[in-house]
Parts: C-alpha cells; structure tokens; sequence
C-alpha cells in the first residue's frame, strides 16, 4: 500500500476525485465491486478508495488468465488478483470467489471482461451475474456496487487526473427472477450513469 498509494499513485497523479453520490457499504451484506474499465491503473485507484485504510478489507480481483501471465502476473496475484478462464472457468476458480463473497470480502469483477481503453459502449459479459447467483446459495445478502472511472487524458498521463463515482448498491435478491440480459441491462445503465459522472469531472 504505502509504495503503491502514497507514492506511484501520488507521483504519478496531479489530482484525484471520489464521489460517493450518498454512497455506504451496505452493513451485513457481502458487496461485488463492479466498475467500468479503462486502464491497467483501475485497479490500484480502486484499491485506493476501497481498499484496507478505508473498509478495513482487501480488494480481491478476479482477471482473465492471460493478465497473471510473467512479471505482470507476479505483481498483480500481489495485488490481490485471481484469474478465472472466461470461456471455460474451473470449478476451482467459481468456489474460490463464491467463498469470497460468502467471507464478506470485497470482490471485484470487471463486468466488460477486458480494458475498453477508449469508452465505447459497454458490452457486459454474462459471469457477474451468474457468479452472483450462485452466491446466493451460500449467503443471503449481496449488494453489487455499480462504479464509474474516468481518465482526464486517454491512456492516463503522468500528471493527470482521475475520478471514480459509486453507484447506489443493486441487491442481488431484488432481482432473483430477471434474465442475464435484463440484469446486464440495468448494470449497464448504472455503470454507465456513473462514468458519465466521472467523465464530466474530469473534463471530458
């Protein structure tokens, strides 16, 4: 924490910006993190607004197999990161994040599946949704927490800004009889509520 917040994160950085919108981690409910995704930054900004010094929890992230991959797999299973197959994930990997969710820990899913450097349209996969669902077998309160980054330059530059915006949590039991695609629809509208909100703080 103290190499990567108080000194890549500040040095790289010129200013930062949080909007909580209201925003609390709802009490006795497991949450999955699910934010938009724009950079290889996200996750250490992520890790900086919700990670041990402000929840006093770990931010667990699921990624694709081919990130954990050499020097970068190193740095990022440090991190906190796990991989998971997309096309086919084992029943290791499911067990191992449904355990997480089960702790009370913070899971992070990136529902896009891979870094949309540019912003254009969301397109989610299906995993949060079915993740979430098997969840609930194992724990009846779960709160998928819709979030927003935005970059002032496209990638991140050396003294630029950042902003994340938080969504209203989403509980996964209000919403037990919709389809995978319904459900991504409405995750899709928050995420992309909330990164029109950092967009527009950070001036773009």
């Amino acid at each position: 924490m103290f190499v990567t917040q108080d000194v890549v994160l500040r040095f790289f950085f010129r200013k930062k910006k949080i909007l909580k919108n209201g925003f609390s981690i709802p009490i006795n409910s497991s949450i999955i993190l699910a934010p938009t995704h724009r950079s290889r930054w996200d996750g250490l900004i992520l890790t900086m607004a919700m990670g041990r010094r402000v929840t006093k929890k770990d931010c667990r992230f699921m990624v694709t197999k081919s990130e954990m991959k050499g020097i970068q797999g190193w740095f990022l299973k440090r991190l906190g990161c796990f991989s998971i197959n997309q096309l086919s994930p084992s029943l290791s990997a499911l067990r191992y994040a449904i355990d997480l969710i089960e702790k009370g820990e913070q899971l992070v899913v990136f529902p896009e599946g891979k870094i949309n450097k540019y912003g254009k349209k969301l397109v989610l996969k299906e995993g949060l949704y079915r993740l979430a669902r098997l969840a609930t077998k194992k724990t009846t309160s779960i709160n998928i927490i819709p979030i927003g980054i935005a970059y002032s330059k496209i990638p991140p530059n050396f003294r630029g800004e950042f902003c994340l915006s938080f969504g209203k949590p989403i509980p996964i039991n209000d919403y037990s009889n919709f389809t995978i695609k319904d459900f991504n629809k409405l995750l899709n509208e928050k995420m992309t509520q909330e990164e029109e909100k950092a967009l527009k703080n950070v001036g773009r």
